[in-house]
């Protein structure tokens, strides 16, 4: 029987001056991780983006659960995306979008 992929869901902050649209910032993440990882280690990554918010400069990305750190540490090398100026920040991580949402709400002042 084959073993259910289990997921990890993301919830990012863009830190830029600029408007960044959603293929620019995942073009800036698989740069990332192509970067230190390398095809194969970017193609176990599972990474998706699920929700982006250009107004709020909020994104929700999906990767594997096993693969969480390499993504963590692979948006800490960004320091441009699309030749702008920027920066990615985790803001939280869980295993279903309802949480994450929930945690999210938690974190807005």
């Amino acid at each position: 029987m084959k073993a259910k992929i289990r997921r990890r869901y993301l919830a990012l902050e863009i830190d830029s001056k600029e408007k960044i649209g959603q293929k620019e910032l995942m073009d800036a993440i698989w740069d990332a991780v192509l970067r230190l990882y390398g095809e194969y280690g970017a193609s176990k990554t599972g990474l998706a983006l699920i929700e982006h918010d250009a107004e709020k400069n909020l994104a929700i990305i999906r990767a594997a659960h096993t693969e969480t750190e390499k993504i963590r540490a692979a948006i800490a090398t960004i320091t441009e995306v699309a030749a702008k100026p920027a920066a990615v920040h985790i803001l939280t991580a869980s295993g279903t979008l309802k949480k994450l949402r929930k945690k999210l709400e938690t974190l807005k002042p």
